[in-house]
């Protein structure tokens, strides 16, 4: 068996040790540079990394990636796309040998892409980053996806990989190659949406406003998070909350809607409407492993809004007992501790 990691770079030195010995266990270990001016490059090959350097231009991720894949030897099995800002969690090999004995040729596991702090993970998804060697190609110029050519056979393992981001990079480039990728395929919901929030992010509103609308109408866009993520920024945006109902109904299994709309309407003492919206939040208890999971759902927030809002409402011992749990998952905000002194003394 022979599994093999690859990533293209550019500036990584402090990556480079890291990246190295998290993917020590590979047969090979591939790096494509494209245009370091640091000691990335003789790092990674005192290392023992086979590395090589192309530049492109215009810039583009997936000619990169293709590129990088290129340089993976024909007879692996499986190759892992590892970012440098990323690590393999010690193990993982044994999960990949037996996802081979399998006859899996994209392996599933758990991506873990925010810290809420040191050891304590943020948001968690499912990765999608390691695949047979041959049958896969990358695309898009930005926000780049593995697309198999022909079948394949998924299946989950125990593996993780962490994510550990370098914060001082510029995003500037994600928005012009957001546009060029819906130039190219503008039937792909995916990067209508992405191009959507990054405009969103830009602060340029009415094109955002534009864009998830178009995402929203495309056929594609079916997948039901994703509208609802895009129902959630078109309120952002408008402050209607309509756009909550609408995300609510088209994903109801969902935190992240009715936390909004608890939080709407605690912003507008609407304490009734709140603890509904809230309570709604807290009866969903499966946290799904996707990318649009967001952590202010899951973390103190909806207990928060229910006990603020049944204390509003003279229901002290509910505030009391949300009060708690709010405590329990966010016991160094003191306007929470402080809170929940007020309901306890309110409930006895």
């Amino acid at each position: 068996m022979k599994i093999s990691v690859y990533t293209i770079a550019k500036d990584e030195e402090q990556f480079v040790s890291r990246w190295m010995k998290s993917a020590s266990a590979a047969d090979t270990i591939h790096i494509l540079d494209t245009g370091s001016s640091d000691h990335t490059v003789a790092l990674a090959r005192d290392l023992g990394a086979d590395v090589q350097v192309k530049t492109f231009s215009p810039w583009r991720f997936d000619y990169a990636r293709n590129a990088a894949l290129a340089m993976v030897p024909d007879d692996t099995d499986i190759c892992i796309a590892l970012d440098m800002d990323e690590v393999l969690v010690d193990g993982w090999r044994d999960h990949l040998e037996q996802a081979i004995r399998d006859g899996v040729t994209r392996p599933r596991y758990q991506y873990t892409w925010s810290w809420q702090r040191p050891g304590v993970p943020g948001l968690q998804y499912g990765g999608d980053k390691i695949h047979a060697r041959h049958g896969y190609v990358w695309k898009h110029p930005v926000h780049e996806v593995l697309r198999p050519l022909g079948d394949e056979r998924q299946g989950w393992y125990g593996l993780e990989i962490h994510h550990h981001p370098d914060s001082s990079k510029s995003r500037s480039q994600y928005l012009p190659l957001l546009e060029l990728a819906v130039m190219e395929d503008p039937d792909d919901d995916r990067n209508a949406h992405y191009l959507a929030r990054e405009y969103f992010y830009a602060g340029r509103l009415s094109e955002a406003e534009a864009e998830f609308k178009r995402h929203l109408a495309l056929p594609s866009a079916v997948w039901a998070p994703e509208r609802a993520q895009s129902y959630r920024y078109l309120y952002k945006i408008t402050k209607d909350q309509y756009w909550l109902h609408q995300a609510i109904e088209i994903a109801p299994d969902r935190r992240e809607a009715y936390v909004d709309l608890a939080q709407h309407n605690h912003d507008n003492s609407e304490w009734d409407q709140c603890l509904i919206a809230a309570k709604s939040a807290l009866r969903i208890k499966d946290r799904p492993l996707e990318y649009l999971t967001e952590e202010f759902a899951w973390g103190a927030l909806p207990h928060d809004l229910a006990a603020i809002a049944a204390y509003r409402m003279g229901y002290f011992h509910e505030a009391q007992y949300h009060g708690m749990e709010a405590v329990k998952l966010s016991p160094y905000d003191q306007r929470i501790v402080d809170n929940y002194g007020w309901y306890a003394e309110a409930a006895a």
